[in-house]
């Protein structure tokens, strides 16, 4: 069972930045698909950035939001700069146990507890 702890949220002014992280407790699946999703109240899970194969975004963050990975420490991270309200969420890493280009949170397999940003205006 892979776990996902991610860390690195809190409170922000609009324009301010903040950054993200993820462990995984199995250093396999840094190696394939992680992505962060997000939830703002009363919306469903919103896919947000993923790397594997390739590094890809949602059209509302593309140029603002930068995701990474160090394989050697299970890492996975995301930077966001130039923040907005509309981006308060609870922030979700998520592992897939295979690589994939989708954007769909059912793909995903493992899931953290998630990290409340907060971004006021």
């Amino acid at each position: 069972q892979v776990q996902l702890v991610e860390s690195g949220g809190g409170l922000v002014q609009a324009g301010g930045s903040l950054r993200l992280s993820c462990a995984a407790s199995s250093g396999a699946f840094t190696t394939n698909t992680m992505g962060w999703f997000r939830q703002a109240p009363g919306k469903g899970r919103e896919f947000v950035a993923a790397t594997g194969w390739s590094t890809r975004y949602a059209d509302s963050v593309k140029g603002r939001f930068t995701i990474s990975r160090d394989n050697a420490k299970n890492m996975v991270y995301l930077q966001m700069n130039s923040l907005k309200p509309e981006d308060t969420a609870v922030y979700y890493c998520a592992a897939a146990r295979q690589s994939t280009s989708s954007r769909r949170a059912e793909s995903y397999d493992y899931w953290g507890q998630g990290t409340q940003v907060t971004v006021s205006s």
